[in-house]
């Protein structure tokens, strides 16, 4: 899989949980989730189960304390799939 058509999930598995929609429109690979999307820090647990379901790897609690921006989720599961 592609890290653009990860990408592509992962902004779709996130728009559920974002605030900031304006911040939506022009996701990029530096765009910060919890600052820039205003995705709430309790829903980042529904968003790690979406990831690990949609792409069917797991994610260990110390890696997902490293995932700060979209780049972060796409490199990480670049590597799990």
């Amino acid at each position: 899989m592609e890290a653009s058509e990860i990408q592509e999930q992962v902004v779709k598995i996130l728009t559920p949980y974002v605030k900031d929609q304006q911040a939506l429109a022009k996701v990029s690979l530096e765009t910060n989730i919890l600052e820039d999307l205003k995705v709430n820090s309790a829903r980042l647990v529904d968003v790690v189960l979406a990831f690990e379901d949609a792409f069917d790897i797991e994610i260990a609690d110390d890696d997902v304390d490293e995932v700060n921006t979209v780049g972060d989720c796409v490199r990480l599961i670049s590597e799990k799939v």
